[in-house]
């Protein structure tokens, strides 16, 4: 089959076996693909977990129609349209975990369908489960530009948030946060951004979700509560950066790290679960969506991959398979 994999030269198209599903698997004929920021690092083999080399198929979150199911799957079978997180989304085939499959939502494509596992999964875990929102409460995003940014601040809209504060640094996407649930956009450039997101929210903010760490730790432990929590989701803006120790304990901030890197197949079928129940309603209602910046052929991928590098996209890239 037809598949973008990793090499030293980058990402590049090749034929590789179609892959065969474990007992605890599904095969999905893939229809849609797409992309997110993990997968820029693994172009060159760079690994993530348990996936990843040189030779390996690339993508994290695929849709299409199961073709065939391991011995252990039950409730899922052939013919059935599903969307689907899992290594190795960038081909013509696919396999997942039975637990990482989602339904078709009503009334949605291929192609918008895509956009939604990763996301879903990401902040269901990092808003509600590590997170704890509560009804009432402010919550800010760091990074909210980005595919997962626009889902967490409307999972956190779904979940009550009296106040919703995203931030980006691109002043044309911050101008788009208000349409996927931002009630304030910030820009964490500026000066004096951690003290508007503080008053903003009263006393501070309940809950930051993460994405950007770096610089910006700092700023969030400003900006948030006593008794504040801040979930550490994403390390754009650096692995490393300043920590002021003092202000942390004087605010006795929860600081909570996760990843699915480290997790173990009960987890993320336990963490898909977890999320299926409590948002599948509003994803079939069409109240969580993500928008589609640009779609590419499958043979179009190392195009697509130089396109998220640059940075210009707002919303999903979605390859056609």
């Amino acid at each position: 089959m037809k598949a973008a994999v990793a090499s030293e030269q980058g990402l590049v198209l090749r034929e590789v076996p179609k892959p065969s599903p474990k007992a605890n698997e599904i095969l999905v004929k893939v229809r849609t693909a797409a992309l997110n920021r993990a997968d820029v690092g693994q172009a060159h083999g760079a690994k993530h977990g348990q996936s990843g080399g040189l030779g390996a198929v690339l993508g994290m979150e695929f849709a299409g129609e199961v073709e065939g199911v391991g011995a252990e799957v039950k409730g899922i079978k052939a013919g059935d349209r599903v969307t689907c997180s899992g290594a190795g989304a960038w081909g013509e085939w696919a396999v997942t975990d039975w637990g990482r499959v989602n339904p078709m939502p009503r009334n949605l494509d291929f192609v918008q369908a895509v956009t939604l596992p990763i996301a879903l999964l990401t902040m269901h875990n990092a808003v509600v489960t590590a997170g704890r929102v509560k009804k009432g409460e402010s919550v800010m995003i760091q990074g909210a530009s980005s595919g997962v940014g626009l889902m967490g601040m409307q999972i956190a809209k779904t979940k009550g948030a009296r106040l919703v504060i995203g931030t980006s640094t691109n002043a044309e996407r911050r101008a788009r946060l208000k349409d996927y649930g931002a009630d304030l956009a910030l820009d964490t450039k500026a000066e004096g951004w951690a003290e508007q997101a503080y008053k903003a929210a009263g006393n501070g903010v309940d809950l930051t979700v993460d994405q950007v760490s770096g610089g910006v730790m700092n700023g969030n432990m400003h900006a948030a509560a006593i008794l504040g929590r801040i979930v550490n989701v994403g390390r754009l803006g650096g692995q490393n950066g300043d920590f002021d120790y003092n202000l942390h304990a004087l605010k006795r901030i929860d600081y909570i790290g996760v990843t699915f890197r480290t997790r173990s197949l009960e987890e993320v079928r336990e963490i898909a679960r977890r999320m299926r129940e409590d948002l599948w309603d509003f994803v079939d209602d069409g109240k969580l969506r993500l928008p589609i910046d640009r779609t590419f052929a499958l043979d179009a991928a190392p195009a697509a991959l130089d396109y998220m590098k640059a940075n210009r996209h707002f919303g999903k890239i979605v390859l056609r398979v």
